[in-house]
């Protein structure tokens, strides 16, 4: 079984231990690209970094190959997460047909419930869900690429578009005829200032932030921010920000005990689940990544949950930095793992 061990993995990248490749990749939130241990790339900060057992979980998670070390050419050693790339080489080749629980655990010879027990402890979705996901990601490619929206709703798998604008507020961020338009019609309007923290960023649509981000330069955030939102239309308003702005800031001087903004945030119902269990969290404690998984009543996903805090896309605004490893050392943070420190200290002495 895919090892919690990360200190390990995170030496093998280090090390570039080709024993490693097969056992697991590491994606970069910077950069949007998974790489096989080895990869002879330069090595990215580890606050920047996640890990995954197989490269289908990478590339649901919305990382992209990487065109030098090529990890979706290596094979796994382990049975178990050969199984699971089995499954999702079943669902990739079913021509966007649904194909249910019981025929893939057949075709895999092990019982529906080992099947679907193995394949979320793996990857951290269900085999629907992957599938799922699978349809979004190809009605994203296919739109690109330039085909019309019917076209495309269909050519990836869905039966109707009511299935795809049902999916639409947690995938895509906008309905499938905005997304098609390149994004026009969907504005996002951005602040940066300064924090306690570094340079701050929020962003919002008309319906409520979207994203909350710290970093060391302006350049660096407003990249990040357009990468997320690479479809929509992004613009500076300083003036229309400045009172979200100044919610994040005045929190952060202990001005107030919470941060209360509308959200407008992207999430599958996994990672909603996660972050409404984040926001429960009082200032000044802190939960293992375990413990946030046996409150949301799935004490097995701690991988999951923790691929879910890296994912927040709301710093502050969901406190995913209360979350820390069993042995209570840090384990990782977004934004790094020196605002994590700061931020821990601060609400330990205001507690």
């Amino acid at each position: 079984m895919f090892s919690d061990n990360q200190d390990d993995f995170w030496n093998a990248v280090m090390s570039k231990d080709r024993g490693f490749d097969g056992q697991f990749v590491f994606a970069v939130s910077s950069t949007g690209i998974y790489c096989r241990p080895s990869c002879p790339s330069r090595r990215p900060k580890r606050e920047n970094v996640s890990f995954f057992a197989l490269p289908a979980a990478a590339e649901s998670a919305g990382f992209r190959a990487c065109l030098r070390c090529h990890p979706e050419d290596v094979r796994t050693t382990d049975p178990q997460i050969e199984m699971v790339q089995q499954v999702c080489r079943l669902i990739e080749t079913s021509d966007g047909e649904s194909i249910t629980l019981a025929a893939l655990s057949e075709q895999v010879g092990v019982s529906s419930f080992h099947l679907q027990r193995t394949f979320k402890s793996i990857m951290g979705m269900s085999p629907s869900e992957y599938a799922e996901t699978r349809r979004v990601n190809k009605f994203k490619q296919s739109v690109q690429a330039g085909e019309k929206i019917t076209g495309a709703i269909y050519d990836a798998g869905f039966g109707s578009s009511s299935r795809l604008y049902e999916l639409a507020p947690s995938q895509l961020g906008m309905t499938p005829a905005t997304y098609g338009k390149g994004g026009r019609g969907a504005v996002i309007h951005f602040a940066i200032g300064d924090s306690p923290l570094g340079r701050l960023l929020v962003a919002a649509t008309d319906k409520g932030v979207c994203s909350v981000r710290l970093g060391d330069s302006d350049e660096q955030l407003t990249t990040e921010l357009q990468r997320e939102f690479f479809a929509a239309e992004i613009r500076l308003d300083e003036s229309r920000l400045q009172p979200a702005l100044n919610a994040v800031v005045d929190h952060l001087n202990d001005k107030t005990p919470r941060i209360d903004l509308p959200l407008d945030i992207r999430a599958t119902a996994f990672q909603r689940q996660v972050w409404e269990q984040l926001q429960k969290i009082p200032a000044g404690k802190t939960y293992s990544y375990s413990e946030v998984a046996k409150g949301i009543g799935q004490e097995k996903a701690v991988r999951a949950v923790a691929r879910a805090c890296a994912s927040n896309p709301v710093a502050l605004v969901i406190p995913c930095h209360r979350v820390i490893r069993e042995d209570k050392s840090l384990g990782g943070y977004r934004w790094g793992l020196d605002r994590k420190k700061k931020l821990l200290e601060r609400e330990a002495r205001a507690k």
